[in-house]
């Protein structure tokens, strides 16, 4: 490349927003990062919207508009999940409910592709099965769930939150749990900003008996609902349906996503955490209810490139 087409090469790729990786005896190459949204649309009804293209989308990112340059409907890309149940003390009565229905979520979420931990968490956060496919592994691990004691939510979070980081696809941690994090350890800020950091999603399946609402403590089931919502992920209660129909929604859910893709453009120099806004430009504001990630840190893309 001669010096002159460099130049202006140079330049185009500055007014797009892309850095430049070069050295003298080595070809200029660009480090671009793909940043995913994985995106829900329902309609005012709670119905899933299912047909919608890329041109009915627009992405913000910091308020600047940006060229969507990848997009999938119901993605097939693998599916990392991580089912993390609470056995504190105050869960012990559902324990035998929370592991056959788990059971059943199991069976008929999982495909040849995609790959499940399971964590339980109590005083400690613990892995009883590593990330597989082998549908009975995770059966028995699920059968030793054991437990009592306090409520480690947000180191469970955390904690789950790395391990899914480190895998490709789709990443997806799923808590069943009371509510409230219960010892001393990590924080709901620390929680939240890893999962972002590492692209999960939180499903958040709040089990509580319906005959303690008028009095309870709805401060932890208040937190999980908005992790949920922070990461693009949904909260169910288990009391409206049972546990089998809060899995159920979860795995529509999941099997409804578009996947979105763009490459930033014209960033703001110093930001560390980039909000981004999906809208439907064509429809009224309220509908459709349109669910993603509120945003991620911009560190978090290394040694992530297309």
């Amino acid at each position: 490349m001669g010096p002159r087409r460099r130049f202006l090469f140079v330049a185009l790729c500055g007014a797009l927003g892309l850095k430049l990786l070069a050295q003298e005896d080595k070809p200029l190459r660009l480090d671009v990062k793909l940043v995913s949204i994985f995106v829900n649309v329902t309609d005012r009804s709670g119905a899933i919207i299912g047909n919608l293209t890329q041109e009915d989308f627009k992405i913000l990112e910091d308020g600047r508009a940006q060229k969507i340059s990848v997009f999938e409907r119901q993605s097939e890309l693998p599916l990392n999940l991580t089912l993390a149940i609470d056995t504190s003390s105050s869960t012990f009565k559902d324990r035998g409910i929370e592991q056959q229905a788990s059971k059943k979520f199991v069976h008929a979420l999982m495909r040849p592709q995609d790959r499940m931990s399971v964590v339980q968490f109590n005083t400690y956060a613990d892995r009883l099965v590593d990330f597989t496919n082998d549908v009975g592994r995770i059966d028995r691990g699920l059968d030793h769930m054991r437990g009592a004691g306090g409520t480690a939510l947000y180191d469970a979070i955390y904690a789950s939150s790395a391990a899914l980081g480190k895998r490709d696809g789709r990443k997806i941690l799923v808590l069943v749990s009371d509510g409230g994090d219960t010892v001393r350890g990590s924080t709901y800020e620390d929680a939240l900003e890893q999962a972002l950091r590492n692209e999960v999603m939180i499903y958040s399946i709040i089990d509580v008996p319906i005959e303690a609402s008028a009095g309870r403590d709805i401060g932890g089931e208040h937190a999980m609902i908005t992790l949920a919502e922070q990461t693009g992920g949904k909260s169910y209660y288990a009391f409206e349906g049972g546990l089998d129909k809060a899995f159920q929604r979860v795995s529509e859910d999941l099997r409804t996503q578009y996947m979105i893709g763009y490459y930033p453009r014209n960033q703001e120099p110093g930001r560390e955490f980039h909000r981004i806004e999906v809208t439907i430009p064509r429809a009224a504001a309220d509908s459709f209810n349109i669910r993603h990630k509120t945003g991620y840190y911009g560190d978090s893309l290394k040694g992530k490139s297309d």
